[in-house]
């Protein structure tokens, strides 16, 4: 408190905004050391529900909620959460930079051989079901599953290294991904279904959105709002038979859909949601 306050002084602000960005625990007791105008939390990840959190962060944070004057969040699942604690909780959405993805829509993609289903992003057991993907790859060998990213324990020793039809790219830099996405037939977000998951926003959806590629996703919570645009399914049988459809039902007018609906969450959105709420309040 004492850092942001020299700073504060030294730029001559009479009056501010604090904005805490989910730290539960550095920002417990910055509204009562600063006194500013309005303290607004806002929530982007169910922390509490991770072992380094859980132990004091369950209390710190709805504290935190409590007494905040206002809380926004970028799910409507992290905004029913924090509404328990605080009527004065709102979702604003997410805003995304897609503009590596916008570029290289109209880039057409090297024919593949077989009908491509691809996963950009960190290969983790505790986000991505790991027994459906190896499942889902071999029952689907005319298929071929391509995944990019950086692999935890449990997917660096899997099975699926062994299969013909499925390829690990490692880890790239983001500026790499439109190049793979671009050869994806079908997108897939293959969650597991928890208390991390189930109401954390996907930004790879609006990704693969603003490249046009029909998608197969977990149904959660969270997925609510992209279900006009991407197949959501529970189980295996799911998503065997959305792939399928994914491909059979994709065309130019679909593509363009999708593009406009991912280009709809910018962060012009998302900031104009979060000065309306503070303009309710202040």
């Amino acid at each position: 408190a004492n850092q942001i306050k020299k700073y504060i002084d030294h730029l001559g602000f009479d009056e501010f905004i604090l904005f805490n960005d989910n730290d539960m625990f550095n920002g417990q007791y910055l509204k009562e050391l600063l006194k500013p105008t309005l303290s607004v939390y806002y929530i982007r990840d169910y922390l509490i529900c991770q072992d380094y959190f859980k132990r004091n962060g369950i209390r710190a944070e709805r504290t935190l909620i409590e007494k905040s004057d206002l809380v926004v969040a970028n799910s409507v699942f992290l905004k029913e959460y924090a509404e328990q604690y605080n009527s004065n909780s709102h979702f604003i959405g997410q805003g995304c930079d897609l503009s590596i993805f916008q570029r290289s829509i109209n880039k057409n993609a090297e024919k593949q051989p077989k009908k491509v289903i691809g996963y950009t992003g960190v290969l983790s057991s505790m986000r991505l079901d790991h027994e459906l993907l190896l499942n889902l790859c071999e029952k689907m060998p005319e298929y071929h599953f391509s995944f990019v990213g950086p692999m935890d324990k449990c997917f660096a020793a899997s099975p699926l290294h062994n299969y013909e039809n499925v390829t690990f790219h490692g880890l790239h830099p983001k500026e790499d991904m439109p190049k793979y996405i671009k050869t994806f037939d079908v997108c897939i977000n293959p969650q597991v279904v928890n208390m991390l998951t189930k109401g954390n926003y996907p930004l790879k959806i609006d990704e693969y959105l603003a490249m046009g590629k029909p998608i197969v996703s977990t149904k959660t919570i969270a997925m609510k709002m992209f279900k006009e645009h991407v197949y959501l399914g529970e189980n295996l049988e799911d998503y065997i038979r959305l792939i399928q459809l994914a491909i059979q039902e994709n065309s130019p007018e679909k593509e363009k859909q999708r593009i406009e609906f991912a280009q709809s969450h910018t962060w012009e959105k998302s900031v104009g949601l979060l000065w309306k709420y503070i303009n309710q309040v202040a």
